[in-house]
Protein backbone atom coordinates (compact mmCIF):
# COMPACT_ATOMS: atom_id res chain seq x y z
CA UNK A 1 0.00 0.00 0.00
CA UNK A 2 1.22 3.51 -0.86
CA UNK A 3 -0.75 6.43 0.55
CA UNK A 4 -4.40 5.77 -0.27
CA UNK A 5 -3.60 3.20 -2.98
CA UNK A 6 -3.42 -0.52 -2.26
CA UNK A 7 -2.49 -3.67 -4.15
CA UNK A 8 -4.50 -6.87 -3.80
CA UNK A 9 -1.60 -9.22 -3.05
CA UNK A 10 -3.63 -12.38 -3.65
CA UNK A 11 -4.57 -11.27 -7.16
CA UNK A 12 -1.21 -9.69 -8.00
CA UNK A 13 0.63 -12.85 -6.90
CA UNK A 14 -1.88 -15.08 -8.75
CA UNK A 15 -2.75 -16.85 -5.52
CA UNK A 16 0.83 -17.36 -4.33
CA UNK A 17 -0.11 -15.41 -1.20
CA UNK A 18 -3.58 -15.46 0.28
CA UNK A 19 -5.88 -12.69 1.52
CA UNK A 20 -5.06 -13.17 5.22
CA UNK A 21 -2.14 -10.87 6.16
CA UNK A 22 -1.19 -13.07 9.12
CA UNK A 23 -0.23 -15.95 6.82
CA UNK A 24 2.33 -13.84 4.94
CA UNK A 25 4.73 -13.83 7.90
CA UNK A 26 5.14 -17.61 7.77
CA UNK A 27 6.65 -17.17 4.29
CA UNK A 28 8.20 -13.75 4.78
CA UNK A 29 11.38 -14.26 2.74
CA UNK A 30 9.39 -15.55 -0.24
CA UNK A 31 6.95 -12.66 0.08
CA UNK A 32 9.77 -10.10 0.15
CA UNK A 33 11.39 -11.72 -2.89
CA UNK A 34 8.06 -11.62 -4.75
CA UNK A 35 7.49 -7.97 -3.77
CA UNK A 36 10.91 -6.96 -5.09
CA UNK A 37 10.40 -8.59 -8.47
CA UNK A 38 6.77 -7.51 -8.74
CA UNK A 39 7.76 -3.86 -8.89
CA UNK A 40 4.71 -1.62 -8.47
CA UNK A 41 1.57 -3.41 -9.64
CA UNK A 42 -1.46 -1.27 -10.41
CA UNK A 43 -3.24 -0.38 -7.20
CA UNK A 44 -6.70 0.81 -6.32
CA UNK A 45 -8.04 3.40 -3.91
CA UNK A 46 -8.86 2.16 -0.43
CA UNK A 47 -10.62 3.79 2.50
CA UNK A 48 -8.04 3.86 5.34
CA UNK A 49 -10.91 3.47 7.84
CA UNK A 50 -11.31 -0.11 6.57
CA UNK A 51 -7.77 -1.09 7.55
CA UNK A 52 -7.26 -3.75 10.21
CA UNK A 53 -4.14 -4.47 12.26
CA UNK A 54 -1.08 -5.47 10.17
CA UNK A 55 -0.66 -8.68 12.21
CA UNK A 56 -4.24 -9.45 13.29
CA UNK A 57 -3.83 -12.90 14.87
CA UNK A 58 -0.32 -13.34 16.30
CA UNK A 59 0.44 -16.56 18.10
CA UNK A 60 2.41 -14.67 20.74
CA UNK A 61 2.19 -11.07 21.93
CA UNK A 62 4.91 -9.58 24.11
CA UNK A 63 4.66 -6.20 25.82
CA UNK A 64 7.50 -4.48 27.66
CA UNK A 65 6.74 -2.34 30.70
CA UNK A 66 8.68 0.59 32.19
CA UNK A 67 10.97 0.70 29.16
CA UNK A 68 11.63 4.47 29.19
CA UNK A 69 13.40 5.93 32.21
CA UNK A 70 11.05 8.90 32.59
CA UNK A 71 8.01 6.64 32.38
CA UNK A 72 9.45 4.38 35.09
CA UNK A 73 9.93 7.49 37.24
CA UNK A 74 6.39 8.82 36.71
CA UNK A 75 5.08 5.34 37.59
CA UNK A 76 7.03 5.33 40.87
CA UNK A 77 9.40 2.51 39.89
CA UNK A 78 13.14 2.07 39.50
CA UNK A 79 14.50 1.62 36.00
CA UNK A 80 14.37 -2.16 35.39
CA UNK A 81 17.55 -4.16 34.94
CA UNK A 82 15.64 -6.90 33.07
CA UNK A 83 12.77 -6.41 30.60
CA UNK A 84 9.39 -6.34 32.37
CA UNK A 85 7.24 -8.59 30.17
CA UNK A 86 3.48 -9.16 30.02
CA UNK A 87 1.08 -10.00 27.19
CA UNK A 88 -1.96 -8.50 25.48
CA UNK A 89 -4.50 -11.05 24.34
CA UNK A 90 -4.96 -11.10 20.54
CA UNK A 91 -8.76 -10.78 20.76
CA UNK A 92 -8.16 -7.18 21.89
CA UNK A 93 -6.48 -6.27 18.58
CA UNK A 94 -8.18 -3.72 16.35
CA UNK A 95 -7.31 -1.45 13.45
CA UNK A 96 -5.80 2.04 13.30
CA UNK A 97 -9.06 4.00 13.06
CA UNK A 98 -12.48 3.90 14.67
CA UNK A 99 -14.27 3.96 18.01
CA UNK A 100 -13.23 2.11 21.14
CA UNK A 101 -15.56 1.38 24.04
CA UNK A 102 -14.43 2.46 27.49
CA UNK A 103 -15.06 0.10 30.43
CA UNK A 104 -17.32 1.37 33.17
CA UNK A 105 -14.51 1.81 35.71
CA UNK A 106 -13.57 5.09 34.04
CA UNK A 107 -9.77 5.02 34.40
CA UNK A 108 -8.56 4.02 30.94
CA UNK A 109 -5.12 5.36 30.05
CA UNK A 110 -3.21 5.90 26.81
CA UNK A 111 0.24 4.43 26.04
CA UNK A 112 1.65 4.98 22.55
CA UNK A 113 4.31 2.45 21.53
CA UNK A 114 6.52 1.37 18.68
CA UNK A 115 5.47 -2.17 17.73
CA UNK A 116 7.72 -4.75 16.04
CA UNK A 117 6.39 -7.72 14.08
CA UNK A 118 8.60 -10.80 13.75
CA UNK A 119 9.23 -12.05 10.20
CA UNK A 120 11.71 -14.84 10.79
CA UNK A 121 11.84 -17.34 13.64
CA UNK A 122 14.17 -16.04 16.34
CA UNK A 123 15.76 -18.48 18.76
CA UNK A 124 18.80 -17.59 20.90
CA UNK A 125 19.48 -14.65 18.58
CA UNK A 126 22.53 -12.46 19.23
CA UNK A 127 21.71 -8.78 19.59
CA UNK A 128 23.72 -7.98 16.45
CA UNK A 129 21.46 -10.22 14.33
CA UNK A 130 18.11 -9.21 15.83
CA UNK A 131 16.95 -6.73 13.17
CA UNK A 132 17.22 -9.51 10.58
CA UNK A 133 14.28 -11.22 12.30
CA UNK A 134 11.96 -8.19 12.15
CA UNK A 135 9.41 -8.07 9.33
CA UNK A 136 8.54 -4.46 10.08
CA UNK A 137 7.47 -1.77 12.50
CA UNK A 138 4.08 -0.26 13.16
CA UNK A 139 2.27 1.93 15.70
CA UNK A 140 0.50 0.56 18.75
CA UNK A 141 -1.57 1.79 21.67
CA UNK A 142 -1.31 -0.20 24.87
CA UNK A 143 -4.61 1.07 26.26
CA UNK A 144 -4.81 0.25 29.96
CA UNK A 145 -7.65 0.15 32.48
CA UNK A 146 -5.88 1.19 35.66
CA UNK A 147 -8.49 -0.02 38.20
CA UNK A 148 -8.43 -3.63 37.04
CA UNK A 149 -4.66 -3.44 36.49
CA UNK A 150 -4.07 -3.00 40.22
CA UNK A 151 -7.00 -5.07 41.52
CA UNK A 152 -6.34 -8.24 43.49
CA UNK A 153 -3.36 -9.66 45.35
CA UNK A 154 -1.21 -9.48 42.19
CA UNK A 155 -1.27 -6.97 39.30
CA UNK A 156 -3.60 -7.84 36.41
CA UNK A 157 -1.57 -6.20 33.64
CA UNK A 158 -2.50 -8.54 30.79
CA UNK A 159 -6.24 -8.59 31.51
CA UNK A 160 -6.47 -4.85 32.16
CA UNK A 161 -4.78 -4.15 28.83
CA UNK A 162 -6.92 -6.56 26.79
CA UNK A 163 -10.45 -5.18 26.81
CA UNK A 164 -12.06 -5.27 23.36
CA UNK A 165 -10.24 -2.79 21.11
CA UNK A 166 -7.46 -2.08 23.62
CA UNK A 167 -4.64 -3.11 21.25
CA UNK A 168 -4.97 -1.01 18.10
CA UNK A 169 -2.05 -1.25 15.65
CA UNK A 170 -1.36 0.15 12.20
CA UNK A 171 -1.88 1.79 9.83
CA UNK A 172 1.05 0.25 7.94
CA UNK A 173 3.88 -2.19 8.52
CA UNK A 174 7.14 -0.50 7.46
CA UNK A 175 10.26 -2.59 6.91
CA UNK A 176 13.31 -1.56 9.00
CA UNK A 177 15.36 -0.59 5.94
CA UNK A 178 12.92 2.27 5.25
CA UNK A 179 14.17 4.18 8.32
CA UNK A 180 17.35 6.26 8.39
CA UNK A 181 18.00 4.72 11.82
CA UNK A 182 15.47 2.17 13.09
CA UNK A 183 16.89 2.60 16.60
CA UNK A 184 16.05 6.32 16.71
CA UNK A 185 12.44 7.05 15.74
CA UNK A 186 10.07 9.71 17.10
CA UNK A 187 6.74 8.63 18.54
CA UNK A 188 3.97 10.36 20.44
CA UNK A 189 0.26 10.91 20.88
CA UNK A 190 -2.14 13.83 20.94
CA UNK A 191 -5.32 13.89 23.04
CA UNK A 192 -8.00 16.34 21.92
CA UNK A 193 -5.32 18.47 20.24
CA UNK A 194 -2.91 18.41 23.21
CA UNK A 195 0.45 16.68 22.85
CA UNK A 196 0.52 14.29 25.83
CA UNK A 197 3.44 12.02 24.83
CA UNK A 198 6.53 12.63 22.70
CA UNK A 199 9.83 10.72 22.74
CA UNK A 200 12.42 8.95 20.62
CA UNK A 201 13.15 5.24 20.65
CA UNK A 202 16.85 5.91 21.26
CA UNK A 203 15.71 6.48 24.86
CA UNK A 204 14.40 2.93 25.30
CA UNK A 205 15.99 1.13 28.25
CA UNK A 206 15.96 -2.08 26.17
CA UNK A 207 15.88 -1.31 22.46
CA UNK A 208 14.33 -3.54 19.79
CA UNK A 209 17.45 -5.70 19.19
CA UNK A 210 17.97 -6.16 22.94
CA UNK A 211 14.33 -7.13 23.50
CA UNK A 212 14.42 -9.69 20.69
CA UNK A 213 17.71 -11.16 21.84
CA UNK A 214 16.62 -11.51 25.47
CA UNK A 215 13.17 -12.90 24.69
CA UNK A 216 14.57 -15.37 22.15
CA UNK A 217 16.91 -16.78 24.78
CA UNK A 218 13.82 -17.74 26.81
CA UNK A 219 11.59 -19.08 24.01
CA UNK A 220 11.40 -18.92 20.21
CA UNK A 221 9.80 -15.86 18.64
CA UNK A 222 7.60 -16.99 15.76
CA UNK A 223 6.79 -15.33 12.42
CA UNK A 224 3.90 -12.93 12.91
CA UNK A 225 4.50 -12.47 16.65
CA UNK A 226 3.99 -8.92 17.92
CA UNK A 227 6.14 -6.97 20.38
CA UNK A 228 4.89 -3.77 22.05
CA UNK A 229 8.21 -2.16 22.98
CA UNK A 230 7.06 0.16 25.78
CA UNK A 231 5.58 3.61 26.27
CA UNK A 232 7.33 6.89 27.10
CA UNK A 233 6.42 9.36 29.84
CA UNK A 234 3.21 11.34 29.65
CA UNK A 235 0.53 8.78 30.52
CA UNK A 236 -2.55 9.94 32.40
CA UNK A 237 -1.79 7.82 35.47
CA UNK A 238 1.48 9.70 36.01
CA UNK A 239 -0.04 13.20 35.87
CA UNK A 240 -0.98 15.45 38.75
CA UNK A 241 -3.93 15.50 38.78
CA UNK A 242 -4.35 12.17 37.04
CA UNK A 243 -6.23 12.21 33.75
CA UNK A 244 -8.00 9.42 31.91
CA UNK A 245 -9.85 8.92 28.65
CA UNK A 246 -13.51 9.97 28.50
CA UNK A 247 -16.36 9.44 26.02
CA UNK A 248 -15.95 11.78 23.07
CA UNK A 249 -12.17 12.08 23.39
CA UNK A 250 -10.03 11.79 20.24
CA UNK A 251 -6.59 10.20 20.46
CA UNK A 252 -4.06 10.48 17.63
CA UNK A 253 -1.03 8.19 17.92
CA UNK A 254 1.94 8.60 15.59
CA UNK A 255 5.37 7.22 14.76
CA UNK A 256 7.48 9.24 12.35
CA UNK A 257 8.09 7.26 9.18
CA UNK A 258 4.97 5.12 9.68
CA UNK A 259 2.04 7.50 9.99
CA UNK A 260 -0.72 7.90 12.53
CA UNK A 261 -3.70 6.16 14.08
CA UNK A 262 -6.85 8.01 15.14
CA UNK A 263 -9.43 6.73 17.63
CA UNK A 264 -12.42 8.15 19.43
CA UNK A 265 -13.97 6.74 22.58
CA UNK A 266 -17.49 5.97 23.70
CA UNK A 267 -19.08 4.86 26.95
CA UNK A 268 -19.98 1.25 27.49
CA UNK A 269 -23.73 0.63 27.17
CA UNK A 270 -25.64 0.59 30.44
CA UNK A 271 -26.06 -2.83 31.96
CA UNK A 272 -29.45 -4.31 31.15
Amino acid sequence: MNGATAVDVEKASEGRFGPDPQTVYADWDAFCAWARQAGEPDGHAVDPARLGPPAPEPRQVFAIGLNYREHAAESGHEVPTEPTVFTKFPASFTGPYGQIELPGDGRTDWEVELVAVIGRRAERVPRADAWHHVAGLTIGQDLSERVRQSRGPAPQFSLAKSFTGFSPTGPWLVTPDEFADPDDIELGCVLNGEHVQRARTRDLVFDVPEIISRLSHVLPLLPGDVIFTGTPAGVGFGRNPQRFLAPGDELVSYVTGIGEMKHSFMAAPAAG
